[in-house]
């Protein structure tokens, strides 16, 4: 896949902040990292996934840039454009289509297609910039780059299928079944480049100096802390280097936002009155501003108090009402200091609460299953990983039982990682099925087993059949390998129909007998044509399904006609 291609790219594309790394696709020794913000006085190695659009609804700024522009523009001006951050968490935990709507800072409405378009080209054009810097100005083809998207493994097909659309729009590919782009899980990447890191690689304690991949046989859990989402994957090592998932992903929308939405809503606790709503109506960009300050505190490696920088508006809106400091009498862990807010370790950690509650009560639930009594390593990886609050709760709680561990740069160790899977994406051997997976078919009518409210009689010859019957293709928590292709025959149900359609479900049960029962969910659809007819209900319809892939891989053939065509599944017309 990778091999005719002369560079990977992976696209690190977070809900709070998103970054790229490179290297040549003949090895990935050289993985280059980019750093962001330096024009700010910053130096990052991922930039704010914040975007800005004109009141013509034209893309201007990305990242570092967005914020500091948006922040600049005077309240009028802001009010008529788009900003938007953390706008990823929409594709998560939602019925995601093409045609939705994202809703920016102030209430307006774009489609969330160029949301995501916009901020994926501008990554594209920046990589292609920084590469064709690198290689001495060589103009890098198209053709010449494989690209690697990261998603969170608890997302739905139809968010993963989203991605590729837009970087379709974006021009990182040509079509939709371009080999051209790999969508990467998030927790994979990671695992990937934590399996080839020396213990001196990471933070925290280890007694093991060789790598993790040096060791087969060895189980780790990774927990991929992001700004949206906490995706937890289980693997073990394979003799090969290879890697097996051990435990179907999971997770929750429990990342550092959650910190920041808590901190959001005690400083409207304190100021009361109607002064924190009003402050956040009038002025956008300066809020802003002071939650970017925040989301840097919440991940600093102190244990002490921490203090806010108070900004001129709200001290000004604030003391329309009373002397700014009486809005802090009631205030349990903030305390009014000189155009400060200090705040308490105490209150910092509880802000933390929701977030490692969750993710601690998961960790327990995979850990005290039985056949992950082998795991000995917790790898905690990810921006929010780098929060002390959250690695203290978290040794405190496992420490005893296994070694904890998070690598030197847990930002980037998803992109890094990601590059390693476009060098090689056959490195995962294997992965477990987070749901059940069937199709839809018809089969001949059994009074004793089927319901006779789908009983169908066929118009051309008396064909009696069962419509709607659900079959099962791969079950919840069944470990699939990567390269394996199920090959299954069908025949048309009317002679003289001239095309297929194939439905796709999938369901957290074990198994279903019709595809409408409760808990069911149609995931996607194709039609496939077969024009010659000659042969009625005796034509073979062959299809080909590749399994445990990050994204459905099906090929249909029909034996008349020998027409095949690769089955695009629409996750995102259901």
């Amino acid at each position: 896949m990778a091999s005719e291609s002369v560079f990977v790219v992976a696209i690190d594309f977070g809900t709070s902040y998103s970054g790229y790394c490179f290297s040549l696709a003949s090895s990935a020794d050289q993985i280059r990292q980019v750093y962001w913000g330096t024009e700010h006085g910053l130096k990052t190695p991922k930039t704010p996934t914040c975007i800005l659009f004109n009141q013509k609804q034209e893309f201007r700024k990305f990242g570092y840039d967005a914020v500091m522009k948006y922040k600049s523009l005077p309240s009028r001006e802001a009010d008529n454009w788009y900003f938007f951050q953390n706008f990823k968490m929409k594709l998560y935990n939602t019925k995601v289509t093409s045609g939705m709507e994202l809703k920016a800072s102030n209430g307006k409405m774009l489609p969330a297609l160029t949301v995501f378009t916009e901020s994926l080209r501008y990554l594209k054009e920046h990589a292609l910039n920084t590469i064709q810097e690198a290689s001495f100005q060589t103009i890098c083809g198209p053709e010449e780059i494989t690209w690697v998207i990261t998603v969170p493994a608890i997302w739905s097909a139809a968010a993963r299928q989203f991605m590729r659309l837009a970087a379709k729009e974006a021009g990182l590919i040509s079509d939709m079944i371009s080999e051209k782009l790999i969508i990467a899980l998030e927790p994979e990447a990671a695992s990937l480049w934590c399996k080839q890191l020396p213990q001196e690689g990471f933070i925290t304690d280890s007694s093991d100096k060789k790598k993790f991949q040096d060791s087969p046989g060895i189980q780790y859990i990774v927990v991929d802390c992001g700004g949206g989402t906490i995706d937890i994957t289980v693997h073990e090592i394979q003799e090969n280097h290879y890697l097996k998932e051990l435990h179907k992903a999971t997770g929750g929308g429990w990342g550092g936002n959650r910190v920041d939405e808590n901190f959001t809503e005690f400083l409207k606790e304190i100021f009361d009155d109607g002064v924190w709503d009003e402050y956040v109506k009038s002025h956008p960009t300066e809020l802003q501003h002071m939650m970017y300050n925040f989301s840097l505190q919440k991940c600093s490696a102190s244990r002490e108090a921490v203090y806010i920088h108070c900004y001129y508006n709200l001290t000004r809106v604030a003391e329309c009402k009373k002397d700014i400091a009486h809005f802090f009498e009631k205030a349990k862990g903030a305390v009014w200091c000189d155009g400060m807010i200090m705040i308490t370790y105490e209150k910092m950690k509880s802000f933390f609460d929701y977030s490692v509650k969750n993710i601690i009560c998961t960790l327990r639930e995979i850990l005290g299953k039985p056949e992950m009594a082998k795991v000995q390593y917790i790898l905690l990886v990810g921006g929010f990983a780098s929060s002390v609050i959250l690695r203290d709760a978290i040794s405190q709680a496992f420490s005893k039982e296994y070694h904890i561990l998070c690598p030197m740069e847990a930002q980037a160790a998803i992109a890094k990682g990601a590059v390693l899977f476009g060098v090689s994406p056959h490195i995962i051997a294997s992965r477990v099925s987070a749901q059940t997976y069937g199709m839809a078919i018809s089969q001949k009518f059994d009074s004793a087993i089927h319901d006779s409210r789908k009983r169908r009689v066929s118009k051309a010859d008396g064909y009696i059949y069962c419509t709607d019957l659900f079959k099962k293709l791969v079950g919840i928590e069944e470990s699939v390998n990567i390269n394996e292709v199920a090959h299954y025959v069908f025949h048309p149900v009317e002679p003289d129909q001239t095309s297929v359609l194939f439905s796709f479900y999938c369901t957290e049960k074990q198994d279903a007998q019709y595809v409408d029962e409760e808990g069911m969910e149609q995931i996607g659809s194709c039609i496939v044509p077969m024009p010659d007819t000659k042969l009625g209900s005796e034509r073979e319809l062959k299809l080909d399904i590749k399994y445990g892939l990050t994204e459905f891989k099906a090929t249909c053939t029909d034996v008349t006609s020998q027409q095949s065509r690769v089955v695009i599944i629409d996750f995102l017309a259901v």
